[in-house]
Formats: C-alpha cells, structure tokens, sequence
C-alpha cells in the first residue's frame, strides 16, 4: 500500500488531501518536526537522502518532490481525475499553476519566514520580499477572481500545489486584502476531503512554523 512519510505542519499536508479526493487507500508514517527550530526530524533522512517532506513509498520506489507526488498518484490511480485532458488548453493552464506554485510563488513566502530568524539585520531585505509576496499575491487573487478553481471548472492538482502556497501567505497574515484569494482559501478548508485530511493527518498550524521562526 502507499505510504505517505508525513511531516507535522508541512507539505505533505497536500498529498494526504490528494489521496482523500481521490479516495485512494494509504498509510501514513508521522514525523514530527524538531524544538526550538522547526526543522525536520532526522528519522526522514533514513526515506530519502534530502530528509525532507513529503516523500511517499509506492511499489518499490521512493518518490519525494510534492509536484511529482502529485503527478505520480495522479499518473497511477487518478484515472483522469484531478487534471485537464492532455493537450487541451486547462492542461496547459494546469502545468503552469503546478510548477507556478513551488519554482515561483514559495520563495518569497519562505523568504519572509526565515527573515525571522535574523531580527534587525534582516531589515534591509523586507521591502524586496514584501513587494514580490505583493506580486505573486495579485497575481494568485486576479486569477482567481470569479472562478471557482484555477484551473477548468473542477478541482485539480493545481488547487491542491496553490493551497498551499496559500495557507503559507494566511500563516504569516498576508492574505489580508485578498478577498478572493480568502474566499477560494476558506472553499478548499469546506471540502469534506480536505476536512478528513486534518481527521487523518492530525493538528495543521503552519503558523507554528512562523511562530518559533520569530522567537
């Protein structure tokens, strides 16, 4: 059976919510991150040599990376759900927003989060990493405005790679001023999937991660 190597208030949060949409049978391995600095434990290194998460064990491979997660378990048991059909154009739109959410949007966010870590002396680098956080933010809230998901007229991969991102800006009170990128944000958290990842998965705070950056 698929395992899913979880890291507490991390992103393997969005491969257990994958699997609960698509209602793939899984285990779950728990970890739970180190004190005062919230890093990984070092147990994650015994999966996989980068020690990090999310990492899934599936029929003799180890798989880490969320969007290769992401496109593996779609790949093996989606049966064409959760993604545009090849070639059409939403696949097009669906490939961006997945690689959109880690090789663009992330950085700045965890840019703003490790600045924590340095009190004062980060204070020359907030503006630059306010005003991309401000950039990848409008962007995310005209996109979304007047649509239901990212992508198409159905969830997909895409929303679930962008929830995060998106859970990351809300943990560090960004999102203020971002009334379509709360309300999408607030329709992920209702769906009952989403709801039974949380049942599954245990507490999510990735405010928690914020919180001991600053301390």
């Amino acid at each position: 059976m698929l395992k899913v190597h979880h890291l507490n208030n991390s992103r393997s949060q969005r491969i257990l919510w994958l699997l609960e949409e698509l209602g793939v049978p899984y285990e779950i391995a728990c970890y739970q991150r180190l004190k005062p600095i919230p890093l990984a434990p070092p147990e994650l290194k015994q999966i996989h040599p980068l020690g990090k998460s999310p990492v899934i064990t599936d029929d003799g491979s180890t798989i880490a990376e969320s969007g290769a997660i992401i496109e593996y378990i779609l790949d093996t048991y989606g049966d064409g759900r959760l993604r545009p059909k090849p070639s059409s154009h939403d696949h097009v739109k669906y490939t961006e927003w997945m690689h959109y959410a880690e090789g663009s949007a992330m950085l700045p966010l965890l840019m703003h989060m490790y600045l924590g870590f340095l009190g004062e002396a980060a204070a020359p680098l907030h503006p630059h990493i306010d005003s991309e956080i401000a950039n990848h933010l409008s962007y995310m809230e005209a996109a979304i405005s007047g649509r239901e998901f990212f992508v198409g007229p159905d969830l997909t991969g895409a929303d679930i790679q962008l929830t995060f991102v998106l859970e990351a800006a809300d943990a560090s009170g960004l999102l203020l001023g971002y009334s379509a990128l709360s309300s999408y944000l607030a329709r992920m958290h209702a769906r009952p999937a989403y709801k039974r990842t949380i049942e599954k998965g245990g507490p999510y705070d990735l405010g928690a991660n914020r919180r001991a950056a600053s301390r």
